[in-house]
């Protein structure tokens, strides 16, 4: 199917979509075919190889704990977090997977493969899944290959993914692929950037099942922010890096008393670090567009609810229109990225997911404040142009450090982006476009190192301990 709002905006456990989110997907459909296959009760062992980025950071991105969870049949949209502690605790006391909710089998996080120096040919996050009877024969196997945003491709069906998501798109009523095709759509039809995804959404929903369900996302970022300011200490993982939201949180509500537009950017701070303390801790947050980066969007929405002018005499329904219309927007941007170039930290560094973010989240406020969609495709240029070359090094492989701050930077960058191309008249000089081609360009052109390996950068030269 063609990519669409809620491929980009995905409900699922930190602490990322491309190593957690993907590989527990890739499991459980895995253990589904197992299953409907008929040949679940003759498997008598499990063989799990991890390759390449999945491999060299998988222990501090919690995927192989994913993978256990996506074995016994658990999907990371609909897992919850109380359901993971306590499956993941059974798993480590008792030794013993369930493989697809029904199988026992002696199976842990120590008997996995580890091939961090062998990269598939099609992705570094590559993992093969494979069982077999008794005798040792091949009962099922499968590669999968997560490439970001908890998007999966099974290997073998590269081409043919490729072929339906072109036929799909042709059954789209506005299809685009590039900015300027989309922008084209707008000035033929005379409608918002916005309103174009909401077009072409409508051919798969109704218009009120998008807006329910768009609010609904937003209610889940809500919810990680509230259940993130509740807690406090250190995070796991062994960076000893402390929560930061909680302590934040109280003292402004003490200095913030009347939400004084002086404090924007201390809010905005405020729930791009608590949403990525959050997806740091295995939580439940909204991939948008990874997990990565999942504060960025949340908390430049926050300052559209909160500060952009005229809020403060918005409805409730006013509010809610401002959600559906900044979250549509957004993922039009997206499917720019995933379409030309990649949302994935291990194939194109961070510009890929922060840089990605930041650029959709300009978008939409950008189109909420009343921009044209030149001045909304201007607002994502900025921002994307001053994300490029952004490597993904994180310390210990941990999404800690520098991934949490990162956000709340990127959230601000977006807000002075939006600001920017709404104070000009939406021509200028680069094209969103070819910022998307250097940002693909350059990430094929970036060192491995600097990649989501754990190799280089802040990953080597700063002490985990």
């Amino acid at each position: 199917m063609a990519v669409g709002v809620f491929d980009l905006f995905s409900i699922g456990i930190g602490p990322s979509s491309s190593h957690t989110v993907g590989p527990m997907r890739a499991a459980a459909v895995f253990a589904g075919e197992l299953k409907a296959s008929g040949k679940l009760e003759r498997v008598a062992s499990l063989r799990v190889d991890l390759y390449g980025s999945l491999a060299a950071t998988g222990h501090g991105h919690g995927t192989m704990t994913a993978i256990l969870l996506g074995l016994e049949g658990y999907h990371p949209e609909l897992i919850l977090p109380d359901e993971v502690e306590e499956r993941l605790a059974s798993i480590a006391e008792s030794g013993t997977l369930q493989l697809a909710g029904a199988v026992p089998l002696p199976y842990g996080v120590k008997d996995m493969v580890l091939r961090p120096l062998t990269i598939l040919p099609r992705h570094t996050n590559g993992m093969t899944f494979t069982v077999s009877d008794a005798e040792g024969g091949i009962l099922h196997s499968a590669t999968f290959f997560s490439v970001g945003g908890g998007f999966i491709v099974r290997e073998g069906e590269e081409d043919a993914a490729q072929q339906e998501l072109e036929e799909s798109k042709k059954e789209l009523p506005l299809p685009f692929r590039t900015a300027a095709e989309l922008l084209g759509r707008c000035h033929s039809k005379g409608l918002s950037i916005g309103d174009v995804m909401l077009v072409n959404e409508r051919a798969s929903r109704s218009e009120e099942d998008i807006r329910e369900g768009l609010l609904h996302i937003y209610s889940v970022m809500e919810g990680c922010v509230e259940v993130s300011l509740k807690r406090e200490g250190l995070l796991p993982g062994g960076l000893k890096v402390r929560r930061r939201a909680p302590d934040w949180h109280e003292r402004l509500l003490k200095e913030d008393k009347d939400r004084d537009p002086k404090y924007w950017q201390e809010w905005v701070n405020l729930i791009a670090l608590a949403v990525n303390e959050e997806n740091a801790s295995g939580g439940r947050v909204v991939t948008a567009p990874t997990n990565g980066a999942a504060g960025i969007i949340p908390a430049v929405l926050y300052y559209a609810l909160h500060f952009a002018p005229g809020m403060d005499q918005a409805t409730q329904e006013d509010r809610d229109d401002v959600v559906v219309k900044f979250l549509l927007t957004a993922g039009a941007v997206g499917v720019l990225y995933k379409e030309q170039a990649s949302i994935s930290g291990a194939e194109v560094g961070c510009q890929g997911e922060v840089g990605s973010a930041s650029s959709m989240a300009a978008a939409g406020l950008a189109e909420v404040m009343g921009g044209t969609p030149a001045q909304v495709e201007n607002a994502a240029e900025i921002a994307m142009e001053h994300n490029l070359g952004l490597t993904c090094d994180p310390i210990g492989g941990l999404v800690q450090v520098p991934c949490i701050e990162r956000n709340a930077i990127a959230a601000a960058k977006a807000i002075n982006a939006a600001k920017m191309a709404l104070w000009g008249d939406g021509s200028h000089r680069v094209s969103l476009d070819e910022v998307i081609v250097t940002m693909r360009e350059t990430g094929k052109d970036m060192s491995s190192k600097y990649k989501e390996t754990a190799m280089g950068g802040l990953a080597v030269n700063v002490v985990e301990c």
